[in-house]
C-alpha cells in the first residue's frame, strides 16, 4: 500500500526536528572564540584546535568569529560586544591591541561571560584579573621566542666579524609580538661584536605593506647580514623583499610561525630559521578551559599556560616533534 507524500513530509520533519534537538542537547556551552584575524594559516590553526577540543567535549559548540586583518581593532571590538550582548557561553580572545580591547573584555565580565585570553597578552588591571571571570591566558612564551630566534642569528652569524642584525618590527600594541622583540633585542644587544639595527618603521598587519617595508629598509642597509621578523605576515613579506631584490641568501632570515609559504622557503634554503608555535594547542587548550569553568571544575591554579615553542631550521624539519607543528592536517577539522 503507497502511503500519501504527505506522510513522508511529515517523517522527514521528524527526523530533522530529531536530529537538531539532539545537536542542541549536545551544544551545552556556546564558546564565542575570537581571533586577530582570520587569514593566516595561524589563525586557521587555533580554529581547528578550537573546534578539535569541541568535538572531543561533545557538549561544546565553537562559534568563530574575527577580524579580515590583525589591525582592525574597532571591528575585533565590535565582535566581543556582539557575543557579549548574546550573552555566550564564554569568551575566548585573543586581543589585536593589548590597550583598546581592555573595555570590551572587562564589559563582557561584568555580564558574567567568563574570558580567556590567548595568544597575545591584555593591559588588565588589577580588578579584572582577579574576576572570577578572567580564567587567564593560554599563549607562546613570546619573550622566549624572541631569545630562541636571537640565538638563531647569532649561530648563523658565527666567525662573521662586526655583523649587522635588523630587527623590523610588526606592529605597536601588539603585546605578542612586542615580547619576541624585546626578548630578540636583549639578547643580540648582549652580542657586542653585532651592529644592531631597529627601525621606526613598522611591517604592519599584511604580507603587502611588510613588504614595502622591508624593500625599503634592505635598499637603505645594503650591507645586512641577518634579519628577524616577528610574525607570519612581516615574515613572509620580508622573503619577498630579499627575493624582488635578489639578496636570498645574502641575507639570513629568520622568522615567525608557519605558513605554508614560510616552510617551502625553509626547506629550499631561502630562509634560515622559523620560530614555531603550536595554535593547534592554543586553540585547544583555551577551549577546553572555557568549557571546563562552565561545568562547575575548579579553576586552573595555573593562570599562564604556555604551549609549545620549537625552532625550525632546514636540519631539523623533518624530526616529528618538529613536523607536528607545521604539517598538522586541519582539514578534518575546518573542511570536514
Amino acid at each position: 500500500m503507497r502511503r500519501p507524500a504527505s506522510w513522508l513530509v511529515f517523517v522527514l520533519c521528524c527526523a530533522l526536528s530529531a536530529c537538531n534537538s539532539a545537536r542542541e542537547q549536545r551544544a551545552k556551552y556556546r564558546i564565542a572564540v575570537i581571533p586577530k584575524g582570520t587569514t593566516h594559516d595561524f589563525w586557521k590553526s587555533i580554529h581547528a584546535g578550537a573546534v578539535a577540543a569541541a568535538r572531543d567535549r561533545g557538549d561544546t559548540e565553537v562559534l568563530w568569529d574575527g577580524p579580515a586583518k590583525e589591525d582592525l581593532r574597532h571591528e575585533q571590538q565590535q565582535i566581543v560586544e556582539r557575543f557579549t550582548s548574546e550573552h555566550v557561553g564564554a569568551i575566548v580572545l585573543a586581543p589585536s591591541d593589548r590597550h583598546t580591547l581592555v573595555g570590551p573584555v572587562e564589559r563582557a565580565m561584568s555580564a558574567g561571560i567568563p574570558v580567556v585570553i590567548m595568544d597575545s597578552g591584555l593591559d588588565l588591571p588589577e580588578s579584572a584579573r582577579t574576576n572570577p571571570n578572567y580564567l587567564g591566558y593560554v599563549a607562546t612564551d613570546n619573550r622566549q621566542g624572541g631569545v630562541e630566534a636571537a640565538r638563531r642569528v647569532i649561530e648563523l652569524l658565527k666567525g662573521k666579524e662586526h655583523p649587522k642584525v635588523l630587527l623590523i618590527r610588526y606592529q605597536t600594541g601588539s603585546e605578542s609580538t612586542e615580547q619576541r622583540e624585546a626578548g630578540f633585542r636583549s639578547t643580540i644587544r648582549a652580542v657586542p661584536s653585532i651592529e644592531f639595527i631597529e627601525s621606526t618603521d613598522e611591517a604592519g598587519a599584511t604580507v603587502d605593506s611588510a613588504q614595502r617595508v622591508a624593500e625599503r629598509l634592505l635598499s637603505d642597509h645594503k650591507k645586512l647580514d641577518a634579519i628577524f621578523t616577528p610574525n607570519e605576515s612581516s615574515s613572509v613579506g620580508t622573503l619577498r623583499a630579499l627575493e624582488v631584490l635578489g639578496r636570498v641568501g645574502e641575507v639570513k632570515l629568520v622568522g615567525f610561525d608557519a605558513g605554508e609559504i614560510l616552510v617551502q622557503a625553509l626547506g629550499a634554503g631561502k630562509l634560515h630559521g622559523l620560530v614555531l608555535q603550536d595554535p593547534f594547542g592554543m586553540g585547544y587548550q583555551s577551549v577546553m578551559r572555557a568549557a571546563e569553568h562552565l561545568e562547575g571544575k575548579p579553576p586552573s591554579a595555573e593562570k599562564t599556560k604556555y604551549t609549545t615553542l620549537k625552532v625550525a631550521t632546514r636540519e631539523n624539519m623533518e624530526d616529528p616533534v618538529i613536523k607536528e607543528l607545521y604539517a598538522r592536517d586541519l582539514n578534518r577539522y575546518l573542511n570536514p
